[in-house]
C-alpha cells in the first residue's frame, strides 16, 4: 500500500511549525520518527492531507537537568540517545532499562521519545514509563503553552487531551525519592514484538525498609496506561515478602486492568501474566530501593 497523498511541509523554526499546525489543524499530522506514522498511512488507517516534518526543527532534541533534580527532554530526542545517555541511567534508571525492550535498534534510532508518547500506543513502554514516573509534558501552539500530567494526557485509545493545533514540545521527568527502587518488565512472544502484558513498578521505603510509597502501572491492559492504585496502597506500610507480592499483583491483575483479548492471548491469560510480572517486578523494585 502507499499513502493518500498529502501536502509536505519542513520548517525550520518551532515558530513556523506551530503556524503550520495552526494553519492545517485538524488535517496535519506532525512528522517526529515516523516509525508509527508512516506505516499507518501507508495502510492508510491514517490520511493526513498535511504532514509537517518536525526534523528539522532546533531545539527539540535537548536532554537537560533542571536545579529540581528534574531531567528534561525534547520531544524530538530519538530512543536511542535516551538508551545510552548517562543522565538517564543515572537519575532515571527505570527509563534506561526499558528503552531496551522498545522495537529493534534501528527503530530506536529513528523513534523519537515524543512521538511514543503522542502516539498513545496503549502496548507501548514509553507512555507506561512516563506515567510511572509521574513526568509532565508540555503542550505548545501558536496561541500559547501547557503542562499537563502524563496520566491525564492519555484519554482512550489511541487518543489523547493534545488539540489540534498543539505539538508536544518538551517531557519533564521529576527526581526520584531517596530509597526508591524501580523496575520494568513485560512478557512478548518474540524480543521486540508488541509485549502481551508489561509492568513499571516504583517503590520507596524508609529507612527500616518499610513501604512509604509506591506506584504500579501496566502496558496493554486497557485503552491507557493502567494505573493500579488500591493494588499499590497494599504495599504502604509493609516490609517486603512473598505473601505481601502476591496479594498485590492478585489485586491488582484482578481488579484494576482491563485487558482485552486478542489472537496472541486471552484477557484471561494477560492477567495471569500481569500478576507474575508484577511479583517480578516488585522483588527487583524492593530489591534496588535505599541502596
Amino acid at each position: 500500500m502507499k499513502p493518500a497523498p498529502f501536502e509536505y511541509v519542513a520548517p525550520d523554526s518551532l515558530d513556523g511549525a506551530l503556524a503550520a499546525m495552526q494553519q492545517h489543524g485538524f488535517d496535519a499530522k506532525p512528522l517526529a520518527g515516523g516509525q508509527s506514522l508512516v506505516p499507518v498511512m501507508n495502510f492508510r488507517l491514517a490520511q493526513p492531507s498535511v504532514l509537517i516534518d518536525l526534523n528539522g526543527v532546533p531545539g527539540l532534541d535537548g536532554i537537560w537537568q533542571t536545579s529540581d533534580g528534574a531531567l528534561h527532554f525534547g520531544s524530538m530526542v530519538r530512543q536511542s540517545r535516551l538508551e545510552r545517555d548517562p543522565l538517564v541511567a543515572q537519575h532515571q534508571p527505570l527509563l534506561a532499562e526499558a528503552l531496551p525492550f522498545i522495537a529493534h535498534p534501528q527503530i530506536r534510532n529513528r523513534g523519537t521519545f515524543g512521538g511514543s508518547l503522542a502516539h498513545a500506543d496503549p502496548a507501548a513502554e514509553l507512555p507506561l514509563i512516563c506515567v510511572a514516573l509521574n513526568g509532565r509534558l508540555k503542550l505548545q501552539s501558536a496561541a500559547g503553552e501547557r503542562w499537563l500530567a502524563a496520566r491525564d494526557f492519555y484519554t482512550s485509545l489511541f487518543t489523547t487531551d493534545i488539540a489540534d493545533e498543539e505539538l508536544l514540545v518538551e517531557i519533564a521527568l521529576p527526581p526520584l525519592p531517596a530509597r526508591t527502587g524501580t523496575a520494568f518488565t513485560e512478557m512478548a512472544r518474540r524480543h521486540g514484538d508488541y509485549a502481551l502484558a508489561g509492568v513499571a513498578a516504583v517503590v520507596t521505603v524508609d529507612a527500616s525498609g518499610v513501604c512509604t510509597a509506591a506506584r504500579l502501572v501496566y502496558l496493554n491492559a486497557g485503552e491507557v496506561p493502567m494505573v493500579a492504585e488500591e493494588a499499590a496502597k497494599l504495599l504502604v506500610g509493609q516490609r517486603p515478602s512473598e505473601a505481601v507480592w502476591l496479594a498485590t499483583a492478585v489485586a491488582a491483575s484482578q481488579n484494576e486492568i482491563d485487558p482485552r483479548g486478542d489472537i496472541h492471548a486471552t484477557a484471561d491469560y494477560k492477567r495471569h501474566l500481569a500478576k507474575v510480572l508484577t511479583i517480578r517486578a516488585l522483588k527487583q523494585a524492593f530489591a534496588r530501593a535505599g541502596k
